[in-house]
């Protein structure tokens, strides 16, 4: 008769069907299950990350993808994103500013000096005029002409023609969030719908450029709610997921929204790698006030494979070489620039 211990249960079920559903069959956890993520207690945590970490080598390899990324066009939007003190709406310090091609030409060369493999052209606007569109234009020519790096924009929502453009252009990848859940949308922002964002989304898809389409966690939202965005992100099937953390902005609606506890933000790191295993996940904004420098090493290990470094549109990110740094403390190779277009 063997005398061999049978091995003892998982106290936390959810992380063991996991292993098997997610790293096991590569199939990301349903809404359900994902909420089951962001509501284990703290010292379950660890295990969580370290999951999502071998989730994240099986599925999506070792390197690490950076990113630079620069405002054409920053302040004076027309619409009211509660979180966004970009908004001409609201009583904030940002002040609209459009920055010359030089300029932006200059802020390539210095992000591709990095070791970054994409830059992104961003504007503050529901969606751009002719006179953006030309600048565009402009820029992405004179950037390609001196620079060895991939483009992406983020210029709010589209019509078709654009989206045609804009590829035709060569633009690699064009970013537009979907901020927060469906259910909770409404309480973010009431000057467009999050309907009229999937349609953006949609027609970059068929266009063929990669979609980049990312989440604000933080702004007040329940972890149902929280679930919810994973698991729509994952319907989506984005290239790639930026994860940002509420940084409260003076003059805006959330200007007084409690910092989102660093705890919950690790849950909420793994929990959207395990929802999405083969998505480049990465970490934008906030996470230097949310996570700190501690945090932020848990968190490249917990399933984050993709940075921006450097500032963010209108708030102070950490410095490049810190990031750059701990990537190779790490042992985390950057990827190394391939042009797919």
């Amino acid at each position: 008769m063997s005398t061999q211990t049978p091995p003892r249960p998982s106290r936390y079920p959810i992380l063991e069907t996991a292993r098997d559903q997610v790293l096991g069959r590569g199939e990301g956890l349903a809404e359900a299950q994902l909420l089951e993520i962001l509501r284990l207690p703290d010292e379950a945590i660890p295990a969580a990350l370290q999951l999502a970490h071998e989730v994240r080598l099986e599925h999506c390899g070792e390197d690490v993808e950076v990113e630079g990324i620069i405002s054409i066009k920053t302040g004076g939007c027309p619409e009211d994103c509660h979180f966004c003190s970009q908004s001409g709406v609201f009583d904030s310090p940002v002040r609209g500013v459009w920055l010359d091609i030089p300029a932006l030409v200059k802020a390539a060369k210095e992000t591709a000096a990095t070791g970054a493999t994409e830059f992104c052209i961003v504007a503050a606007v529901r969606g751009p005029d002719i006179r953006l569109m030309n600048q565009i234009k402009f820029a992405i020519d004179r950037i390609n002409e001196e620079v060895d790096i991939n483009i992406a924009c983020s210029l709010g929502m589209l019509t078709q023609r654009q989206v045609d453009q804009l590829k035709e252009w060569g633009v690699h990848r064009y970013n537009h969030n979907l901020e927060t859940a469906r259910s909770y949308f409404p309480q973010v922002v009431t000057t467009h719908s999050y309907e009229e964002r999937l349609d953006t989304c949609a027609m970059v898809k068929a266009a063929g450029m990669e979609l980049c389409c990312g989440a604000l966690i933080g702004m007040g939202e329940t972890l149902e709610q929280r679930a919810e965005l994973a698991a729509q992100l994952a319907a989506l099937e984005p290239h790639e997921v930026p994860l940002n953390f509420l940084n409260p902005r003076p003059g805006t609606p959330l200007g007084n929204q409690p910092i989102m506890d660093g705890k919950d933000a690790l849950r909420a790191i793994a929990a959207f790698r395990l929802a999405m295993p083969r998505t480049v996940l990465r970490y934008a904004g906030g996470r230097e006030l949310t996570l700190g420098d501690l945090g932020t090493r848990e968190g490249l290990l917990g399933g984050i494979n993709a940075v921006i470094v450097g500032n963010y549109l209108t708030t102070l990110g950490r410095p490049t070489t810190a990031d750059l740094n701990l990537l190779v403390e790490l042992n985390m190779p950057i990827k190394e620039l391939q042009k797919t277009l």
